[in-house]
């Protein structure tokens, strides 16, 4: 299967062609609006570190590149205050960065070395649920804060096993949907939201 450079937005109703990225890849991180997104990691022939801004118009390669290049990572936050979230290079990495509008620096790392979790909220007020620990078939309910400086435990996990879902919200009110579950790659329909002293519900998928 051929990597895609294609991107769409949504209007609120439907999804229209965008301009294409730059670097056609597969399994990046994204955060930030329409007008002012984020693209960066993913896979070509092996893990990148290319990054790349949207301006609600059209895709460039602004050269700040991740420090770690990595795929199956996830992100959250804004186009000059984001975060990139763990991914997987040979084995689940644990690293995260920091983008400040134009380089990436240093985060605190995670607690559990995982990819393809679900991340919410801001660059202070972070938040990551489930993901992967191994190639993909171990997923686990682990739920880490950020707060800027440092991931914290301790939170009620997610509660069903879930990885390569989607999340979105805030890191008090965040939802995080679909995914598949470990052992067979089985896919689910259902939704959790988290609570404002982020612990994970289960909410009837709709």
């Amino acid at each position: 299967m051929a990597n895609l450079n294609a991107s769409e937005e949504y209007n609120g109703a439907s999804w229209t062609a965008g301009n294409n990225l730059n670097t056609a890849r597969e399994s990046l991180g994204g955060l930030g609006t329409q007008t002012a997104g984020l693209s960066f990691g993913g896979y070509i022939s092996a893990s990148d570190a290319e990054t790349e801004e949207y301006n609600g118009t059209s895709w460039t390669d602004v050269g700040g590149n991740l420090s770690t290049a990595r795929y199956n990572l996830t992100g959250c936050g804004t186009q000059s205050a984001g975060l990139s979230v763990g991914g997987y290079i040979s084995a689940a990495s644990a690293v995260c960065e920091e983008y400040d509008g134009s380089t990436w620096s240093s985060g605190g790392n995670l607690n559990t070395a995982k990819h393809t979790s679900a991340s919410i909220g801001t660059l202070s007020d972070a938040v990551t649920c489930g993901g992967s620990t191994d190639s993909g078939a171990t997923v686990v309910t682990v739920v880490e804060s950020y707060n800027g400086t440092a991931w914290a435990t301790g939170h009620a996990g997610l509660s069903t096993l879930r990885a390569q879902a989607g999340g979105a919200g805030t890191a008090s009110t965040g939802l995080v949907c679909g995914g598949h579950t470990s052992g067979g790659y089985t896919a689910i329909n259902s939704t959790e939201e988290l609570d404002l002293v982020l612990t994970a519900r289960s909410v009837t998928a709709s």
